[in-house]
């Protein structure tokens, strides 16, 4: 933190040091979860605390009801500069600045809000339990270097398998290349606030190298994939949080959620998890889907094969949970035969006039060929007063020579809308739908089982941290010193810590003289001479 906020106080877009003293990230001291909570509760925001990697959508939604995901685990020496896993400091010390600037918040949320339905393919969280399992794999220093090989070829092998993009892997992209990765400002002058690049030593410096070849945003984002363990090669500069914003907006109109229809129900289908599809007049089908009839590229009959749901403005139906409709549910879209007025608009005295009456016999002829036969029981009218659900007894449902719905099956349930206007993933009523589906990942993170000399190490920049704070005489400095010459040669850090505590010291020459003859032959080199040169 010391280094990076000395360097980015050069590079990092404004936002981000005014940020960390709005959000309370300090430099000399493990971010507090709680303490950070209740910053970012004055700025509308919160924080909770998660194990690794979450699933995409899951990530966002947190993102939606804003609240920024933190994770438990802080990086390993060895990864000081780059770390595969995400850890407190990355979530701290990269994402939690930014909310500050309240341009850049709204787009998050905008951004957690529509990823969040973005529908997903199997091979999506194929992919995400491959890269959660080599970012776990890779933080524990106890994992042989063949399963790291071996998990990176896992993870090889679903890349080059996974078929058309779905909406999800576009949208994770576009995530990747602004909240993680982003650059702002212009080609030839760009500045840092994605947080891949805010908390990481390393790469907040070579992206910056005309090696990493700065790429303006643009939609075409969406197509640019990346690896999550390694630095990347190229990086996008959008001119303005505003300009995010757009470019989220052109995306979503080209998704499901906002297209619905055919095109959404289809992609439903593709995706064989749990969507919704949403209907003219507000009511709300979830389920897995798994059939559509289509006329004239037009949806005019919908299937799941699931439990499902039916809602309104995200809230089960009384009587419609997933419980009732076990077996999937199915039913027309569309407008009746020779009628110009939708059904979901038709007033009580129309719907009369057309026969349509409960404890009647009631016959409906759709324009699309979809005929629908039996005793009504119930007409469902949502507050506004929209026909939304027609319940029907002895009920048969045809189109052309199909039986859709046979008497013998039971009641039928009708949804009522002349089109399908949205479809997106998850349950319209997320809570009641997933009760009884808790997620449980297959593997957590690695609590590492350190060695008695790496213990003894931590022992000592614990008893550093104390002398700093003064719980400790500053003369332990010179003990602790030896015994880090004496017992851990090589470490590069607590000398370092103990070197800027001790800057006027006699203490002082010999730790730096230790430092910079360990340099030579440290992995660290740039670090360490980074360090000594930070406390002039």
């Amino acid at each position: 933190m010391r280094k990076n906020v000395a360097y980015l106080s050069k590079v990092a877009d404004s936002s981000y040091i005014n940020g960390l003293e709005k959000t309370g990230i300090t430099i000399d001291r493990i971010p507090n979860i709680q303490h950070m909570n209740d910053i970012l509760g004055k700025i509308g925001w919160g924080c909770v605390c998660v194990d690794g990697f979450l699933p995409p959508s899951a990530f966002m939604e947190f993102q939606a009801y804003k609240v920024l995901v933190i994770a438990a685990d802080i990086r390993q020496l060895e990864h000081i500069e780059y770390t595969p896993a995400p850890d407190i400091l990355h979530e701290a010390a990269g994402h939690a600045p930014i909310i500050a600037d309240s341009a850049y918040a709204e787009y998050l949320r905008l951004f957690g809000e529509i990823g969040s339905k973005a529908i997903s393919s199997a091979k999506d969280f194929e992919l995400f339990q491959a890269i959660r399992h080599l970012s776990i794999i890779k933080e524990d220093p106890g994992t042989p270097q063949q399963d790291v090989d071996q998990a990176e070829k896992d993870i090889d092998l679903i890349q080059q398998n996974m078929g058309e993009p779905s909406e999800m892997s576009k949208i994770r992209n576009l995530h990747w290349w602004t909240v993680e990765y982003g650059l702002i400002g212009s080609l030839d002058d760009p500045k840092i606030y994605g947080a891949g690049l805010l908390s990481s030593i390393g790469e907040s410096e070579s992206c910056m190298k005309d090696e990493v070849k700065k790429i303006p945003y643009t939609i075409d984002a969406i197509h640019r994939s990346f690896d999550i363990t390694e630095p990347q090669p190229q990086l996008y500069v959008t001119p303005n949080y505003r300009h995010l914003t757009q470019i989220l907006e052109e995306f979503a109109y080209s998704m499901s959620l906002r297209k619905g229809g055919a095109f959404g129900l289809k992609k439903a289908i593709e995706s064989n998890n749990t969507c919704t599809a949403e209907y003219s007049s507000g009511i709300q089908v979830s389920g897995v889907f798994s059939k559509i009839i289509e006329k004239e590229d037009k949806a005019i009959y919908l299937s799941t094969s699931s439990a499902s749901a039916l809602a309104w403005q995200d809230q089960e139906l009384v009587g419609h949970s997933k419980h009732y409709h076990m077996d999937g549910f199915g039913s027309p879209i569309g407008k009746l035969k020779n009628h110009d007025t939708a059904i979901e608009s038709l007033s009580m005295d129309q719907l009369k006039d057309l026969g349509i009456v409960s404890g009647k016999m009631v016959l409906l002829e759709f324009e699309s060929g979809v005929v629908v036969n039996g005793l009504l029981s119930n007409i469902w009218k949502n507050r506004k007063g929209v026909n939304m659900l027609m319940t029907f007894n002895d009920c048969t449902v045809t189109f052309q020579d199909q039986v859709l719905f046979a008497p013998e099956w039971g009641v039928y349930d009708m949804t009522i809308g002349e089109s399908i206007v949205s479809v997106y993933s998850g349950a319209a009523d997320i809570e009641s739908f997933d009760r009884d589906n808790v997620f449980q990942f297959q593997e957590t993170t690695h609590k590492i089982d350190y060695s008695a000399s790496r213990i003894e190490l931590h022992k000592l920049y614990e008893k550093v941290s104390l002398v700093r704070n003064g719980e400790l005489e500053k003369e332990t400095l010179v003990d602790l010193f030896q015994e880090i010459i004496q017992n851990h040669n090589g470490d590069w850090l607590c000398a370092l810590d103990i070197l800027e505590i001790c800057k006027s010291d006699s203490l002082f020459d010999e730790i730096k003289n230790y430092l910079i003859e360990l340099s030579e032959k440290s992995d660290y080199k740039v670090l360490i001479l980074d360090g000594i040169k930070l406390l002039k």
